[in-house]
């Protein structure tokens, strides 16, 4: 069998060789010549799987190592009989880092106690779960949105999107990208949704970039409808609006998912389902290589410094999103290359903090969070 994959999928290479003839190839370098005759394609989100680059092909099954499947055409796939598997949840833990980091700059540049605060979470699955999880921990008031969850599992825990458009100070999007039905997300952001808003609050997507609309965005922002806009999703990328860009309050470039942690998980649910479809015997692989954090091990000295300063203080050691940011102003037009480069970021259970200082249930959050503690 021939398999085919994205050449920037982490720690899989030589791990099909001697079961199996493999390409590695950019997702741009994908064509409907090379994939002809091959009966597997392993991919990132650059590679559009659809009728153009499948038809009359070999291809039997399609896995992405990512959580995302937009760039897969499914109902032709499905209509053609070819398997397809993304990587749900792969890199959850990644976003939740993000969200944590940016919270953590935005109450040091608010100077804001974020117990005092409420943050509304629109999409509660592997993402959105964890992300509300840690709010909680942080003590903030969390409103969870989740309709299709809510259907199934009735509305005790939810609330209406209404109701978080009311009361949160900081609004969080880890929706899919619905173009249609009762569950469409598809510019979710729109001029209504900004119009209908009460308290002036932060708006984050690092979700998909068609969740919001540009134009309503900047609109909002413009108006004061809400206080600032975190965007590390974009409409059009790599071809995003230099504008918004500009009136931002914290901008990355598609990254939040993008920790080591999250990549190598989603290289090994892809291993893991490719095997499984064709029987390659490759279930229990697990990348090796996986690269380590600058300094994993740090001394964390609490004095005089609130539950939140230390918390914050240890967060911002393992991920700073100021340095995403920076970079990312700096020449944004290399959207693309700030991906493919991305640094080394390492989550939470990757450190060891040695405390100093620190009360018990300070600690006890820091443990939660995933740190080791000695």
């Amino acid at each position: 069998m021939k398999i085919i994959i994205d050449d920037k999928i982490p720690y899989i290479r030589g791990t099909f060789e001697g079961v199996a003839d493999v390409v590695y190839l950019p997702g741009s370098k994908t064509t409907p010549e090379v994939v002809k005759d091959a009966d597997a394609i392993v991919t990132r989100t650059r590679t559009i799987c659809n009728e153009i680059l499948l038809a009359g092909s070999a291809v039997k099954f399609i896995a992405t190592a990512t959580i995302g499947y937009d760039h897969i055409d499914t109902d032709y796939c499905d209509a053609s009989g070819i398997k397809w598997t993304n990587a749900p949840g792969c890199n959850s833990k990644s976003v939740e880092q993000y969200i944590a980091s940016t919270l953590m700059v935005l109450a040091e540049r608010k100077n804001l106690d974020l117990k005092d605060l409420c943050i509304g979470v629109v999409g509660v699955g592997n993402v959105g779960s964890k992300v509300a999880r840690v709010c909680n921990l942080l003590g903030m008031k969390v409103l969870l949105n989740d309709p299709p969850r809510e259907r199934v599992e009735g509305s005790a825990a939810f609330v209406s999107l209404k109701q978080v458009m009311d009361e949160a100070d900081f609004i969080t999007l880890h929706v899919p990208l619905n173009m249609k039905g009762e569950d469409s997300t598809f510019h979710l952001g729109d001029e209504a949704f900004f119009s209908g808003l009460k308290k002036n609050p932060v708006l984050i997507n690092s979700c998909r970039g068609e969740v919001v609309d540009t134009i309503s965005v900047k609109t909002a922002l413009q108006n004061g409808q809400i206080s600032g806009f975190i965007c590390d999703c974009w409409e059009n990328e790599p071809d995003l609006d230099l504008e918004l860009l500009a009136m931002t309050e914290i901008a990355t470039p598609h990254i939040a998912g993008y920790s080591k942690d999250g990549k190598a998980t989603g290289t090994q649910m892809s291993v893991h389902a490719i095997s499984q479809f064709f029987n390659l015997g490759l279930e229990s692989w697990q990348p090796t290589g996986v690269e380590l954090p600058e300094n994993p091990v740090f001394e964390l000295d609490g004095t005089g410094m609130s539950e939140q300063e230390i918390v914050a203080k240890a967060i911002l050691h393992t991920y700073d999103i100021r340095n995403d940011d920076s970079d990312f102003r700096k020449d944004p037009v290399q959207f693309e290359q700030l991906r493919g480069d991305y640094p080394t970021r390492r989550e939470f259970p990757a450190f060891t903090i040695l405390p100093k200082n620190i009360g018990k249930e300070t600690l006890e959050i820091l443990k939660k969070l995933g740190f080791s503690v000695l």
